[in-house]
This record gives C-alpha cells, sequence and structure tokens, in this order.
C-alpha cells in the first residue's frame, strides 16, 4: 500500500547528528510514512548511518534544490515533507500535516519553527521568523515545508538554484493558495547562529533576501552566503 506522507530529506556530511536525526524519524516510518534520505556526495559516514532507517536512499547532485527535485521524483505518497537533517519534527506531525490539509482544503504549508542554540534571542529572531511567514506567506526550508505532489508538481518543484530556492518554491505555491501555517513547532539548529553571531545572521539573511528580490542571482547570493 503507497504511504500517505513521504518525508524528503537532503543530506551531506551529516555523521555528526544524523544517527539522532534517523532515530527521532523512525517512529514515523513504523506508522506508514516513507523516508526518502537524498545524499549529495558525502565523504563520512552519514550513508553508512542510513543503512535500513530509510526506505529509500539515493544520490543526486549536491545541491538542496536538486537533492529535494530527486526525492521528490521517487516518493511515493501524495503528500511530500521536506526536511532538513538539523531539524526535529513535533510528534504526530505526520498527521497534523495529512489531518491540516485535508481540513482546510490547502495545498501546502509549514510549522512554525523554533530554534536550539547558546542565545536568549534565539527565541525572538523565531517568533520573528514565524510571524513573518504567516504575513507573507513564504516559507523557509527550516520551516519543514510540505505540499500536496500536485501543486508540487504544477509549481515545477524546486528551482535548480544554490540558494533561496525555499522562497522561490513558497512564492510559486502561494500562487496557488496561501500556505497552512502550523503552530506545532519544529526545532532546528542554532549552529550558524551561535558560530556567527545572532544579529550579524539576521543582518546578513535580511539582505540576501533583499538582493534576491532585487533581482541579484543566486549563484552570487549564494558565494556571499559562504
Amino acid at each position: 500500500m503507497a504511504p500517505a506522507l513521504s518525508i524528503v530529506m537532503p543530506v551531506l556530511d551529516e555523521a555528526a547528528d544524523i544517527d539522532a536525526t534517523l532515530d527521532a524519524l523512525q517512529a514515523y516510518r513504523a506508522s506508514g510514512t516513507e523516508l526518502i534520505v537524498v545524499d549529495g556526495g558525502s565523504r563520512d559516514r552519514t550513508l553508512a548511518a542510513c543503512a535500513g532507517r530509510a526506505d529509500a536512499v539515493i544520490a543526486a547532485p549536491r545541491g538542496r534544490a536538486l537533492q529535494m527535485n530527486a526525492g521528490a521524483a521517487v516518493a511515493r505518497a501524495p503528500v511530500l515533507l521536506f526536511l532538513h537533517a538539523d531539524t526535529r519534527l513535533p510528534p504526530g506531525a505526520d498527521a497534523l500535516v495529512r489531518d491540516g490539509l485535508h481540513t482546510t482544503g490547502r495545498r501546502w504549508g509549514r510549522f512554525d519553527v523554533a530554534i536550539d542554540g547558546r542565545s536568549a534571542w534565539l527565541a525572538v529572531v523565531a517568533w520573528m521568523m514565524n510571524q513573518r511567514s504567516r504575513w507573507s506567506g513564504i516559507a523557509t526550508g527550516d520551516q519543514a515545508i510540505f505540499v500536496t505532489r500536485e501543486a508540487f508538481d504544477a509549481a515545477g518543484g524546486f528551482p535548480p538554484q544554490p540558494l533561496m530556492e525555499d522562497v522561490e518554491l513558497s512564492a510559486r505555491l502561494r500562487r496557488q493558495g496561501l500556505p497552512l501555517c502550523l503552530r506545532e513547532c519544529v526545532r532546528t539548529s542554532g549552529r550558524r547562529w551561535d558560530q556567527h553571531g545572532v544579529w550579524r545572521t539576521i543582518v546578513l539573511m535580511w539582505r540576501l533576501r533583499l538582493l534576491y528580490w532585487l533581482g541579484v542571482s543566486p549563484e552570487r547570493l549564494a558565494r556571499a552566503y559562504r
């Protein structure tokens, strides 16, 4: 029997955290959710850790957009959920997605996000992200975007660009309807915020987003992001 939900997770050299991530997803697999891991060329033990703990492990060219599109192409469920390897779903996320889409008639959506890290300001950052997303109808990959297969295909999938692929997909999906904004939180790693500083990272991300909307190429923005 085909699954009702497919989780697509792009990975690249995730050995430090992949065991905890996969452990947290086994309950979903046990309840019938499909888990597809898409590797972009890991050189550590990421692939070995996935053995027997995902329904499919495939390879794709490096880049989240390319990897997620590759995972979506082999997914069997009518609803897709795209999960970053450093993000944890809330309990019962599969039912929240299925029931939420069915009840509201929406075609796509995302979760609220909480950011784990050292700075107390990360709670404020997460609140701002959630409010901005609710106001704008634009989601980020950290919020675990989910979408019906029909809507995803109609949007053309993720654009093959190295940055802002989540923002661009959201903009395309928004033309089909507003997102379902679930208040249950996914928890994502704040390692980049801790490493580079909260306010410096906020300024960088807003600057990149503004430049993107002004037409600066994703390739140029990706160099600045790195």
